[in-house]
């Protein structure tokens, strides 16, 4: 199979390889599910044999913190791990973990520059992301209404918080004194990011490096980013109102007015010689302000951080020096090529359209004709590209249930990146999340009830002849992020509130006890406690986090006051206890203590107090991580 230009095509380009059967395996009653064949196929190749199954313990807290981002209740003897996955994936909290993961790669921000319009709204994005996760809304859904929602039939106005992917993007500032060359360098970086983003997120591709030239190693020529780039060229990040044009048409008249009355306030502040009645002229602008946002219905109506249909144009100003940005309301634009990158040398219009490796049934790529191309690309992604986009998603499910992708570059499927340690399984997988509708829910069933998932993580023999566990001939030892230990500790101390959803609060506020993921992100000021538990840069598309071990993070552990206060909260709720040592153990840890570690407390308690030892708890190895 060629790619085109005379070499062979990689293997994230070709079709899907489904078949019923599975691999041979030696051990036949290991497997659980077609999962176990395929991974015990490699093992056995490799001179392994997998680990015994996790007791009881290890799979309820393994099974919440991976899907929920909370330690379990109680294990009792009747735990049973299917029952435990439909409970779960049943609970709000599952959209809440899960829609974090989704957040990193859309480079999630509650407040970016200051000097931008407001992002005040962008939580109703975030809840959007939630509550789609939680109605197991299809994948290829999920992605239409993030790239399209206001193009699509039976969508409206309500639905536009879904478009925060696109009008949450980073944008950069343009000094429009400057002349038009400088600033147009500034729009196609913005463009750049745009498809980058798009092309690192659905498809695994790093379109983006065939902005100056042809891929270097991928079948992407640069008239095909240009084809793509031309969509985002195509669009306006703007506020959308989230009720119809019958009630936003009163509000925006009523708002612009006040915008108008507010700059004749600021006129008259810096106004010199200041009038003598500026105080009761003020204060007659002001009562007007209140008057209309009080006869105006549905004045304060939220907005959602979204995308509108515009052609750029970047121009020079018809009088004088500087730059014009010309936005022309509801076209669409073909870029021109741009020599090397830059926009100011150009050649041949590219005209919108997708990739050439994915062409449509007419046997050409897929041409993008409405309005921006928006709805017309996202159909494409899904349609034209189902292979790759299909083994995308669910390499990023894997990777987070496991630890590590099947591809392990994520963001990268091209040459560059890492080849699947099992191409068979993903395709597999791949094949039938599409033959069971596209359901998140589906995939993470068929992947926590496998005997792969259940290993326990200790096989001295297995480490030393796959240390990296490429072949997951054991379960890998997971550390917290900062957001499920935060929560748990939060959890354990009986505080953590049940609220779902709404603005964001401060994270430098230790009183605040509801989830992590509504803690206010500021893409250029992130939160120090964010910062020192690896959390990623919101500017950019994050595929995968690192996850380090450090000094700061073991004193944010031991002398940080939201861990204090906890520890507090957690000895104050347990001081009626005649067992307090047991029931700590089994708060926190979700088992009894042995008798070494009663001894131990023992004798802590007579020199410290139960905060300090509830401290040392919540600090210690078996809350950070997860066999």
């Amino acid at each position: 199979m060629q790619d085109g230009v005379g070499g062979e095509v990689p293997w994230a380009f070709r079709p899907l390889t489904v078949t019923e059967e599975v691999p041979p395996v030696k051990n036949r009653d290991w497997p659980v599910n077609r999962i176990d064949h395929f991974i015990l196929h490699q093992m056995e190749k490799k001179g392994l044999e997998p680990s015994p199954r996790a007791d009881a313990q290890t799979l309820a807290r393994r099974l919440s913190f991976g899907l929920v981002g909370l330690p379990p209740e109680q294990v009792g003897d009747d735990f049973s791990v299917d029952e435990e996955i439909d409970k779960l994936l049943g609970s709000p909290n599952y959209g809440e973990r899960w829609a974090r993961h989704w957040l990193d790669l859309a480079r999630y921000t509650d407040t970016t520059a200051s000097w931008l319009k407001s992002t005040a709204g962008a939580w109703r994005y975030r809840d959007w992301v939630v509550d789609a996760l939680n109605a197991d809304m299809p994948y290829p859904d999920f992605v239409k209404r993030q790239l399209a929602t206001d193009l699509m039939p039976g969508t409206g106005p309500e639905d536009s918080v879904a478009l925060g992917f696109l009008g949450l993007s980073p944008t950069y500032w343009k000094e429009l004194k400057l002349p038009p060359e400088i600033i147009k360098t500034t729009v196609a970086d913005e463009w750049e990011e745009r498809v980058d983003a798009f092309g690192r997120t659905f498809l695994g591709l790093t379109l983006a490096c065939a902005r100056c030239h042809d891929h270097k190693t991928d079948p992407i020529t640069a008239e095909d980013y240009y084809a793509v780039a031309g969509v985002f060229a195509s669009v306006k990040i703007s506020d959308r109102p989230t009720m119809s044009d019958e009630f936003w048409q009163p509000v925006k008249a009523a708002r612009e007015k006040v915008a108008a009355i507010d700059n004749q306030v600021k006129t008259l502040k810096k106004k010199k010689p200041k009038p003598e009645d500026l105080e009761s002229q003020i204060e007659a602008l002001t009562a007007e302000i209140e008057a209309l946002k009080k006869s105006t219905p549905h004045f304060d109506m939220p907005m959602a951080n979204g995308v509108i249909e515009a052609a750029l144009y970047v121009k020079p100003k018809e009088k004088g020096h500087g730059t014009e940005l010309d936005f022309q309301m509801g076209k669409g634009r073909d870029l021109e090529l741009q020599k090397r990158g830059n926009p100011n040398q150009v050649g041949d219009i590219v005209p919108r359209r997708f990739l050439s490796m994915f062409p449509s049934k007419s046997g050409e790529p897929r041409r993008f004709q409405k309005g921006s191309g928006r709805l017309e690309l996202a159909e494409a992604l899904i349609e034209d590209a189902e292979p790759l986009f299909s083994r995308v998603i669910v390499n990023r499910i894997w990777k987070q249930h496991f630890g590590r992708g099947l591809v392990e570059t994520p963001s990268d499927f091209g040459r560059m990146g890492v080849k699947p340690t099992h191409p068979e399984l993903l395709d597999d997988l791949a094949g039938r999340f599409i033959a069971n509708g596209w359901s998140f829910r589906w995939l993470h069933r068929e992947i926590l009830t496998s005997a792969t998932w259940q290993q326990t993580s200790v096989s001295p023999g297995a480490e030393s002849i796959d240390p990296d566990n490429r072949y997951y001939s054991r379960m890998t030892r997971r550390k917290l992020d900062i957001e499920s230990y935060r929560d748990s500790v939060l959890a354990v101390a009986g505080t953590l509130s049940n609220r779902i959803g709404g603005p964001p609060f401060d994270l430098n506020d230790f009183s605040q006890t509801r989830r992590t993921i509504y803690g206010s992100i500021n893409r250029r000021d992130l939160n120090k406690m964010l910062q020192v538990h690896d959390f990623p840069d919101p500017a950019a598309h994050s595929p995968k986090r690192s996850e380090t071990i450090s000094p700061l993070q073991s004193l944010f552990a031991i002398n940080g006051p939201l861990v204090q206060s906890q520890a507090e909260a957690l000895a104050n709720s347990l001081g009626g206890e005649s067992d307090f040592i047991g029931e700590i153990y089994r708060r926190v840890f979700q088992r009894g203590p042995n008798d070494l570690e009663r001894e131990v407390c023992g004798r802590f308690l007579e020199e410290a107090s139960p905060a300090e030892y509830a401290r040392v708890l919540l600090a210690s190895n078996e809350f950070w991580f997860v066999d």
